[in-house]
């Protein structure tokens, strides 16, 4: 059976969490980062699911892999920039480890 709609991946349920996770996160960065770091993982969290829903809506298996790859692109994105926020004492470690 195949998933109608992109609501019902569970991929896509949990990068939406995930973006939701980092917004919070962004929202305790510093002011210096408001157009900076913090613009940057929005727009990475954002685009995971962003991405997984267009791949799974154009319909061809071909096209829904393409854009799984961007994803997983925009996920190695974001979670290079968590492990920055960590390094630049922003979040801790087990704040990292969460998202």
């Amino acid at each position: 059976m195949s998933v109608k709609y992109y609501q019902d991946l569970i991929v896509w349920q949990k990068a939406m969490r995930l973006a939701r996770e980092v917004y919070t996160i962004a929202r305790q960065l510093p002011i210096e980062e408001k157009f900076a770091l913090a613009d940057q993982i929005r727009r990475s969290a954002v685009s995971i699911p962003s991405n997984i829903a267009e791949g799974q809506s154009r319909g061809t298996s071909k096209d829904f892999i393409h854009f799984l790859h961007i994803a997983r692109g925009s996920n190695a994105e974001l979670m290079t920039q968590i492990l920055l926020c960590v390094d630049f004492g922003y979040i801790t470690d087990e704040t990292a480890r969460s998202v």
